[in-house]
Protein backbone atom coordinates (compact mmCIF):
# COMPACT_ATOMS: atom_id res chain seq x y z
CA UNK A 1 0.00 0.00 0.00
CA UNK A 2 1.36 3.62 -0.87
CA UNK A 3 2.03 6.12 2.15
CA UNK A 4 -1.20 7.96 1.98
CA UNK A 5 -2.36 10.28 4.16
CA UNK A 6 -5.95 11.25 4.45
CA UNK A 7 -7.39 15.00 2.67
CA UNK A 8 -3.63 14.77 0.61
CA UNK A 9 -4.58 14.81 -3.33
CA UNK A 10 -2.10 12.61 -5.51
CA UNK A 11 -2.06 12.20 -9.06
CA UNK A 12 -2.12 8.87 -10.34
CA UNK A 13 -2.93 9.52 -14.47
CA UNK A 14 -3.05 13.24 -15.80
CA UNK A 15 -6.73 12.53 -15.14
CA UNK A 16 -7.54 10.95 -12.16
CA UNK A 17 -6.50 12.36 -8.78
CA UNK A 18 -7.74 10.31 -5.43
CA UNK A 19 -8.13 11.65 -2.26
CA UNK A 20 -8.07 9.22 0.87
CA UNK A 21 -11.28 9.79 3.26
CA UNK A 22 -11.07 9.83 7.63
CA UNK A 23 -12.55 6.63 7.84
CA UNK A 24 -10.25 3.54 8.23
CA UNK A 25 -11.58 0.37 9.64
CA UNK A 26 -11.73 -3.45 9.17
CA UNK A 27 -14.03 -2.77 6.38
CA UNK A 28 -12.85 0.11 4.56
CA UNK A 29 -8.64 -0.63 4.72
CA UNK A 30 -7.40 2.67 5.17
CA UNK A 31 -10.36 4.52 4.52
CA UNK A 32 -12.54 5.12 1.04
CA UNK A 33 -11.24 6.62 -1.95
CA UNK A 34 -12.41 9.35 -3.71
CA UNK A 35 -11.54 10.23 -7.28
CA UNK A 36 -11.30 13.28 -8.90
CA UNK A 37 -11.42 13.24 -12.93
CA UNK A 38 -10.84 15.22 -15.62
CA UNK A 39 -8.03 18.76 -15.82
CA UNK A 40 -10.86 21.89 -16.56
CA UNK A 41 -14.12 20.69 -15.42
CA UNK A 42 -14.18 17.39 -13.21
CA UNK A 43 -16.35 15.06 -11.81
CA UNK A 44 -15.77 13.66 -8.38
CA UNK A 45 -16.48 9.63 -8.02
CA UNK A 46 -17.50 8.77 -4.48
CA UNK A 47 -16.64 11.50 -1.88
CA UNK A 48 -17.33 9.17 0.94
CA UNK A 49 -18.85 9.82 4.42
CA UNK A 50 -20.08 12.80 5.13
CA UNK A 51 -16.93 14.17 6.99
CA UNK A 52 -16.33 17.99 7.48
CA UNK A 53 -12.69 17.54 6.58
CA UNK A 54 -13.31 15.27 3.90
CA UNK A 55 -15.39 17.86 2.38
CA UNK A 56 -13.08 20.64 2.76
CA UNK A 57 -9.80 18.64 1.04
CA UNK A 58 -12.50 17.48 -2.41
CA UNK A 59 -13.25 21.36 -2.38
CA UNK A 60 -9.18 22.24 -1.96
CA UNK A 61 -8.43 19.29 -4.51
CA UNK A 62 -10.93 21.11 -7.10
CA UNK A 63 -8.94 24.48 -6.67
CA UNK A 64 -12.11 26.31 -8.08
CA UNK A 65 -11.91 23.99 -10.76
CA UNK A 66 -15.64 23.48 -12.34
CA UNK A 67 -17.50 20.22 -10.70
CA UNK A 68 -19.42 19.08 -13.06
CA UNK A 69 -20.78 15.72 -11.62
CA UNK A 70 -20.77 14.15 -8.62
CA UNK A 71 -20.64 10.17 -9.54
CA UNK A 72 -21.88 7.33 -7.44
CA UNK A 73 -20.94 3.92 -7.27
CA UNK A 74 -23.42 2.56 -4.63
CA UNK A 75 -24.60 3.61 -1.45
CA UNK A 76 -23.02 2.66 1.06
CA UNK A 77 -22.49 4.84 3.70
CA UNK A 78 -18.65 4.78 3.36
CA UNK A 79 -19.28 6.49 -0.51
CA UNK A 80 -22.42 7.87 -1.12
CA UNK A 81 -23.39 10.33 1.97
CA UNK A 82 -20.49 13.49 1.58
CA UNK A 83 -22.68 13.77 -2.12
CA UNK A 84 -25.47 15.97 -0.46
CA UNK A 85 -22.88 18.66 0.86
CA UNK A 86 -20.52 18.54 -2.01
CA UNK A 87 -23.67 19.04 -4.65
CA UNK A 88 -24.42 22.02 -2.03
CA UNK A 89 -21.47 23.90 -1.81
CA UNK A 90 -20.94 23.45 -5.83
CA UNK A 91 -24.13 22.89 -7.68
CA UNK A 92 -23.06 20.04 -8.72
CA UNK A 93 -25.58 17.28 -10.25
CA UNK A 94 -25.30 13.60 -8.17
CA UNK A 95 -25.46 11.16 -10.87
CA UNK A 96 -24.58 7.31 -11.06
CA UNK A 97 -26.38 4.40 -9.32
CA UNK A 98 -29.96 3.96 -8.73
CA UNK A 99 -31.24 5.23 -5.21
CA UNK A 100 -31.88 1.65 -3.03
CA UNK A 101 -34.36 1.25 -0.19
CA UNK A 102 -34.19 -2.41 1.22
CA UNK A 103 -37.41 -3.80 2.13
CA UNK A 104 -37.11 -6.53 4.99
CA UNK A 105 -39.21 -7.88 8.19
CA UNK A 106 -36.01 -9.43 9.58
CA UNK A 107 -32.87 -8.48 10.57
CA UNK A 108 -32.30 -4.71 9.34
CA UNK A 109 -30.33 -5.33 6.54
CA UNK A 110 -30.26 -1.89 5.46
CA UNK A 111 -28.39 0.01 7.86
CA UNK A 112 -25.38 0.27 6.17
CA UNK A 113 -26.83 1.79 3.15
CA UNK A 114 -27.02 5.48 2.40
CA UNK A 115 -31.16 6.89 3.00
CA UNK A 116 -30.41 10.43 1.86
CA UNK A 117 -29.11 9.32 -1.07
CA UNK A 118 -30.97 11.35 -4.15
CA UNK A 119 -29.46 11.03 -7.34
CA UNK A 120 -30.24 13.48 -10.21
CA UNK A 121 -29.82 11.34 -12.88
CA UNK A 122 -29.72 7.20 -12.36
CA UNK A 123 -27.18 5.66 -15.35
CA UNK A 124 -28.40 2.71 -16.68
CA UNK A 125 -25.31 0.67 -17.94
CA UNK A 126 -23.82 1.92 -21.29
CA UNK A 127 -25.01 5.30 -20.57
CA UNK A 128 -22.18 8.18 -19.64
CA UNK A 129 -21.65 11.39 -18.02
CA UNK A 130 -18.36 13.47 -19.32
CA UNK A 131 -16.90 16.22 -19.60
CA UNK A 132 -13.94 18.27 -21.61
CA UNK A 133 -11.57 15.68 -21.89
CA UNK A 134 -12.97 12.67 -19.55
CA UNK A 135 -16.67 10.42 -20.36
CA UNK A 136 -17.51 7.79 -17.77
CA UNK A 137 -19.53 4.89 -18.79
CA UNK A 138 -21.47 2.84 -16.18
CA UNK A 139 -20.87 -0.92 -16.20
CA UNK A 140 -23.08 -2.64 -13.98
CA UNK A 141 -22.01 -4.82 -11.66
CA UNK A 142 -24.50 -5.96 -9.27
CA UNK A 143 -23.85 -8.30 -6.46
CA UNK A 144 -21.90 -6.56 -3.62
CA UNK A 145 -25.17 -4.16 -3.77
CA UNK A 146 -27.96 -4.42 -6.48
CA UNK A 147 -27.52 -0.89 -7.31
CA UNK A 148 -23.57 -1.09 -7.95
CA UNK A 149 -21.79 0.46 -11.53
CA UNK A 150 -18.02 -0.01 -12.30
CA UNK A 151 -17.12 3.21 -14.42
CA UNK A 152 -14.99 2.84 -17.48
CA UNK A 153 -12.78 6.10 -18.05
CA UNK A 154 -12.87 5.67 -21.93
CA UNK A 155 -9.83 7.94 -22.45
CA UNK A 156 -7.51 6.00 -20.66
CA UNK A 157 -8.25 2.64 -20.16
CA UNK A 158 -8.92 2.69 -16.63
CA UNK A 159 -12.04 1.34 -14.88
CA UNK A 160 -13.41 2.92 -11.05
CA UNK A 161 -14.59 -0.35 -9.55
CA UNK A 162 -15.83 0.47 -6.24
CA UNK A 163 -16.34 -2.20 -4.17
CA UNK A 164 -16.65 -4.63 -6.90
CA UNK A 165 -13.45 -5.66 -7.26
CA UNK A 166 -10.70 -4.45 -4.67
CA UNK A 167 -6.46 -5.23 -4.60
CA UNK A 168 -6.87 -5.26 -0.78
CA UNK A 169 -9.69 -7.98 0.01
CA UNK A 170 -12.61 -9.72 -1.46
CA UNK A 171 -16.25 -7.55 -1.66
CA UNK A 172 -18.59 -8.43 0.99
CA UNK A 173 -21.86 -10.09 -0.25
CA UNK A 174 -24.80 -10.24 2.18
CA UNK A 175 -27.93 -10.89 1.48
CA UNK A 176 -31.18 -9.98 0.75
CA UNK A 177 -29.48 -7.00 -1.17
CA UNK A 178 -25.91 -8.88 -1.81
CA UNK A 179 -26.23 -11.72 -4.11
CA UNK A 180 -23.35 -14.18 -4.88
CA UNK A 181 -24.72 -15.40 -8.43
CA UNK A 182 -25.16 -11.72 -9.42
CA UNK A 183 -21.39 -11.12 -8.03
CA UNK A 184 -19.75 -13.99 -9.74
CA UNK A 185 -21.54 -13.10 -13.35
CA UNK A 186 -20.50 -9.43 -12.84
CA UNK A 187 -16.95 -10.60 -12.25
CA UNK A 188 -17.21 -12.72 -15.29
CA UNK A 189 -18.44 -9.42 -17.06
CA UNK A 190 -15.64 -7.74 -15.83
CA UNK A 191 -13.11 -10.39 -16.69
CA UNK A 192 -14.45 -10.24 -20.49
CA UNK A 193 -13.42 -6.61 -20.56
CA UNK A 194 -9.66 -5.59 -21.78
CA UNK A 195 -9.83 -2.88 -19.80
CA UNK A 196 -5.89 -1.09 -18.41
CA UNK A 197 -6.09 -0.79 -14.85
CA UNK A 198 -8.77 -0.73 -11.83
CA UNK A 199 -9.22 2.22 -9.21
CA UNK A 200 -10.63 0.54 -6.38
CA UNK A 201 -13.03 2.18 -3.35
CA UNK A 202 -10.64 0.93 -1.09
CA UNK A 203 -6.87 0.22 -1.22
CA UNK A 204 -4.26 0.48 -4.23
CA UNK A 205 -4.79 0.68 -8.14
CA UNK A 206 -5.00 -3.12 -9.68
CA UNK A 207 -2.36 -2.78 -12.45
CA UNK A 208 -3.58 -6.27 -13.74
CA UNK A 209 -7.23 -6.59 -13.37
CA UNK A 210 -8.21 -9.15 -15.76
CA UNK A 211 -5.49 -11.99 -13.81
CA UNK A 212 -6.90 -10.31 -10.16
CA UNK A 213 -10.51 -10.95 -11.32
CA UNK A 214 -10.01 -14.37 -12.86
CA UNK A 215 -8.73 -15.71 -9.41
CA UNK A 216 -11.05 -13.65 -7.50
CA UNK A 217 -13.89 -16.04 -9.71
CA UNK A 218 -11.48 -18.93 -8.39
CA UNK A 219 -11.64 -17.76 -5.34
CA UNK A 220 -15.70 -18.12 -5.15
CA UNK A 221 -15.65 -21.22 -6.93
CA UNK A 222 -13.17 -22.35 -4.42
CA UNK A 223 -15.56 -21.31 -0.83
CA UNK A 224 -18.22 -23.20 -3.01
CA UNK A 225 -16.61 -26.43 -3.14
CA UNK A 226 -15.66 -26.18 0.49
CA UNK A 227 -19.39 -25.33 1.57
CA UNK A 228 -20.59 -28.39 -0.33
CA UNK A 229 -17.62 -30.52 1.02
CA UNK A 230 -18.20 -29.53 4.79
CA UNK A 231 -21.85 -30.51 4.08
CA UNK A 232 -21.44 -33.90 2.42
CA UNK A 233 -19.77 -34.60 5.60
CA UNK A 234 -22.79 -33.46 8.18
CA UNK A 235 -25.40 -31.08 8.28
CA UNK A 236 -23.85 -27.55 9.65
CA UNK A 237 -25.04 -23.84 11.00
CA UNK A 238 -23.13 -21.48 9.23
CA UNK A 239 -21.43 -20.49 12.53
CA UNK A 240 -20.11 -23.82 11.95
CA UNK A 241 -18.94 -23.98 8.30
CA UNK A 242 -17.44 -19.83 9.18
CA UNK A 243 -15.30 -21.59 12.10
CA UNK A 244 -14.01 -24.18 9.50
CA UNK A 245 -13.15 -22.45 6.63
CA UNK A 246 -11.86 -18.90 7.85
CA UNK A 247 -9.14 -20.60 10.52
CA UNK A 248 -7.80 -17.61 12.40
CA UNK A 249 -10.21 -14.70 10.97
CA UNK A 250 -10.28 -11.55 12.72
CA UNK A 251 -13.09 -12.01 15.07
CA UNK A 252 -14.69 -8.31 13.98
CA UNK A 253 -14.83 -10.06 10.74
CA UNK A 254 -16.58 -13.32 11.62
CA UNK A 255 -19.82 -11.60 11.07
CA UNK A 256 -19.07 -10.53 7.31
CA UNK A 257 -18.10 -14.06 7.16
CA UNK A 258 -21.53 -15.39 7.80
CA UNK A 259 -23.24 -13.40 5.32
CA UNK A 260 -20.59 -14.04 2.56
CA UNK A 261 -20.94 -18.04 3.54
CA UNK A 262 -24.70 -17.15 3.86
CA UNK A 263 -24.82 -15.69 0.06
CA UNK A 264 -23.47 -18.90 -1.17
CA UNK A 265 -26.00 -20.83 0.52
CA UNK A 266 -28.69 -19.06 -1.19
CA UNK A 267 -26.91 -19.08 -4.73
CA UNK A 268 -26.80 -22.92 -4.23
CA UNK A 269 -30.18 -23.42 -2.47
CA UNK A 270 -31.14 -21.48 -5.84
CA UNK A 271 -29.60 -24.19 -8.20
CA UNK A 272 -30.95 -27.00 -6.17
CA UNK A 273 -27.47 -28.06 -4.46
CA UNK A 274 -28.36 -27.47 -0.90
CA UNK A 275 -31.48 -27.06 1.47
CA UNK A 276 -32.22 -25.69 4.67
CA UNK A 277 -33.98 -27.39 7.50
CA UNK A 278 -34.16 -24.27 10.43
CA UNK A 279 -30.79 -23.10 10.67
CA UNK A 280 -28.76 -26.14 9.47
CA UNK A 281 -28.01 -26.80 5.83
CA UNK A 282 -27.85 -29.79 4.49
CA UNK A 283 -27.13 -30.86 0.74
CA UNK A 284 -29.03 -32.19 -1.61
CA UNK A 285 -28.02 -35.78 -2.83
CA UNK A 286 -28.28 -36.54 -6.45
CA UNK A 287 -30.60 -38.66 -7.15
Amino acid sequence: MSDQHPGVPETLEPRVVRVLAPNASPYTYTGTQTYLVGTTDLAVIDPGPEDAAHLQAILAALAERPLIAIVITHTHRDHSPGASALKAATGAPIVGCAALVIDDDGVRADVAFDHQYAPDRVLADGESVGGTDWTLTAIATPGHTSNHLCFALEESGAVFSGDHVMGWSTSIVSPPDGDMGDYVRSLEKLQAREDRIYYPGHGDPVDNPKRLVRGMIGHRKQREGQILRLLRDEPRTIPDMVGRMYVGIDPRLFSAAERSVLAHLIDLRTRGMVIARGDIWHVVEAR
